[in-house]
C-alpha cells in the first residue's frame, strides 16, 4: 500500500525536501510513516483529488510549478499558505491549467 506522504508527491510531483518542507516534517517522520498528526496531508490530498483524476498526475504536476494568477502553487505550499492553494485549486478547477504563450502583446 503506497502511503498518503507519497501520493502527494508523486501527485505534485515532489522533491522530498519540498514534502518536508510543505508539511513541516523531518525526513525520518516520512519514512517511517509517522504524519498522523499532519492535518495538511489529508487534506491537500483531498484538494488535490478531484483535479487529479480529472485531469491527471502530469499535468498536476506542470500546473503546481506553474506562474498562475495567485504566484506558482507550490510557492503557496512551501510558504504553508493553505487557504491560497485552496484558491488556486478552485480556479483550476474553475478554469481548468490554461498555458499561455508569450506575452500577449504583439
Amino acid at each position: 500500500m503506497i502511503s498518503p506522504a507519497v501520493t502527494l508527491m508523486t501527485r505534485l510531483g515532489l522533491s522530498d525536501d519540498e514534502l518536508c518542507e510543505i508539511l513541516d516534517v523531518d525526513p525520518i517522520s516520512v519514512i517511517t510513516g509517522e504524519l498522523d498528526h499532519r492535518p495538511e496531508l489529508p487534506i491537500l490530498l483531498a484538494l488535490t483529488n478531484e483535479p487529479a483524476e480529472q485531469l491527471g498526475d502530469g499535468t498536476l504536476q506542470r500546473w503546481v510549478r506553474a506562474t498562475g494568477p495567485a504566484g506558482r502553487p507550490l510557492d503557496l505550499l512551501r510558504a504553508r499558505d493553505f487557504a491560497a492553494f485552496e484558491d488556486a485549486v478552485d480556479l483550476l478547477r474553475e478554469r481548468g491549467f490554461v498555458l499561455r504563450g508569450g506575452r500577449g502583446d504583439g
